[in-house]
């Protein structure tokens, strides 16, 4: 099932049984890798276009519509409702765990505030999440594990809240 959200600068689809391919495009290289990841380890087709020349804090916002998004499948009364992931990238590795909830919050132990990647300052990251977990309505937490460079640090999160995501929307197992 395909859902969409559409404001005058982004439009945001997400369908859970997509085969996990992805048309992102949010001007940040960076983050459509990373969101690409993301809807590949959940098996999702994500669609996400932000208008060109958006501002990072316009792109790190597109997470709320995207969590809107899920909740809609997080919250089918069959989906679990959570899920958990640890995934490596090299020498990273991230726990991504997370759980439908009336109260959302994003805790994490990764702090990349003083590091770019790709031009792209990685609070816009955490900001990012902030809002998909914000939109989603979850309890999102994210612990980096260990890792040193910045890239595959970002790239194990996002596969973790890849599966963690698939987990939560898949159907709870019949008695």
């Amino acid at each position: 099932m395909a859902t969409g959200a559409h404001a005058d600068r982004l439009l945001v689809r997400v369908t859970v049984s997509g085969g996990g391919q992805s048309n992102v495009d949010t001007g940040f290289p960076v983050l459509d890798r990373l969101l690409g990841l993301m809807a590949e380890y959940a098996e999702f087709q994500v669609v996400t276009a932000l208008a060109p020349g958006a501002a990072p804090e316009e792109a790190a916002a597109t997470g709320k519509p995207l969590g809107e998004e899920l909740s809609k499948h997080l919250r089918e009364p069959s989906a679990r409702g959570y899920g958990s992931a640890v995934l490596p990238v090299e020498e990273a590795l991230a726990h991504v765990a997370l759980e439908v909830s009336e109260r959302p919050f994003l805790v994490t132990n990764v702090d990349l505030s003083d590091v770019r990647v790709g031009g792209l300052h990685t609070d816009v990251v955490t900001d990012f999440l902030r809002n998909l977990a914000e939109g989603a309505g979850i309890t999102l937490h994210v612990r980096l594990i260990s890792g040193d460079e910045t890239q595959h640090v970002l790239e194990a999160m996002f596969k973790a809240l890849g599966v963690a995501l698939a987990q939560a929307c898949r159907s709870r197992p019949k008695e």
